[in-house]
């Protein structure tokens, strides 16, 4: 199976915030594990769409739904490691696109993972996808996109 490979434009990265790994987190491996570092991505998307006034869930019954996920790692993360994620936008479609993050360690400036998440509009009520809102796709003005 050929290797995964993620890189993102510089452009794209809206949000920074910091996570610290946790003793709970790390695994027989004595590193960061691979579970915990999906619930980190999850914590920082949370975190980013917060931030831009995004909610997962609206009151009609509107929100956003992941669709898959990739992630490489690059580094191994230990117990009180502080990590870097920034998350962005891209390549935005009719109904979502991905959230992307880079994760780093600022102590040492090392690269530990790259991810994207896919993800749609979906209303929980319907049970259906649904167009991208535009109060959602306006706060992001540099994002590209495909058909």
């Amino acid at each position: 199976m050929a290797r995964l490979i993620l890189t993102f434009p510089e452009d794209q990265y809206y949000y920074t915030t910091l996570l610290t790994v946790r003793v709970t987190d790390i695994n027989a491996g004595n590193h960061l594990g691979n579970d915990s570092m999906i619930s980190m991505i999850s914590e920082a998307r949370a975190r980013f769409l917060f931030e831009y006034g995004v909610s997962e869930t609206e009151g009609d019954g509107t929100g956003i739904i992941v669709t898959d996920l990739a992630t490489t790692y690059r580094a191994e993360a230990h117990a009180r490691d502080q990590l870097l994620f920034e998350v962005g936008v891209m390549d935005f479609n009719k109904y979502g696109g991905d959230i992307i993050f880079r994760v780093t360690r600022p102590k040492d400036k090392t690269l530990v993972a790259m991810a994207k998440q896919g993800f749609v509009f979906f209303n929980y009520k319907t049970s259906q996808v649904v167009a991208m809102p535009e109060d959602f796709r306006g706060k992001f003005d540099r994002v590209n996109w495909i058909d």
